[in-house]
């Protein structure tokens, strides 16, 4: 494991937001949803997310997830991800999200 100061973890703007929509996304290589999601006064974006095995798209609107929002968009398939979804590999490799505690406004970083 590489060794970061602090100045190197303020760079990465690891925000709080809300899931506005979740769709499928049939254009992925692996099983994914497009989400969107809504991070207050840094907008709205879309990622997806490869989380179809531990989430349906009905249970996902309304959930508020962490979701790095400085690095560069990328294209997966024909589809520009604005932000990274965060979360954890299970036992088997599937994606759990990263769950926030309680309510916090949507925007909010990491400290």
């Amino acid at each position: 494991m590489e060794t970061i100061n602090w100045h190197d973890f303020e760079k990465v703007e690891l925000r709080a937001g809300t899931i506005l929509e979740v769709a499928d996304f049939p254009e992925a290589r692996k099983p994914a949803y497009k989400v969107k999601v809504d991070f207050g006064e840094c907008g709205i974006k879309w990622s997806s997310a490869q989380i179809t095995k531990h989430y349906t798209k009905e249970e996902l609107p309304g959930r508020q997830i962490a979701g790095v929002i400085n690095f560069p968009k990328k294209q997966i398939a024909n589809f520009m991800s604005e932000f990274l979804v965060t979360g954890f590999a299970d036992e088997n490799g599937d994606i759990v999200l990263t769950s926030i505690d309680k309510k916090v406004p949507n925007g909010s970083k990491l400290i």
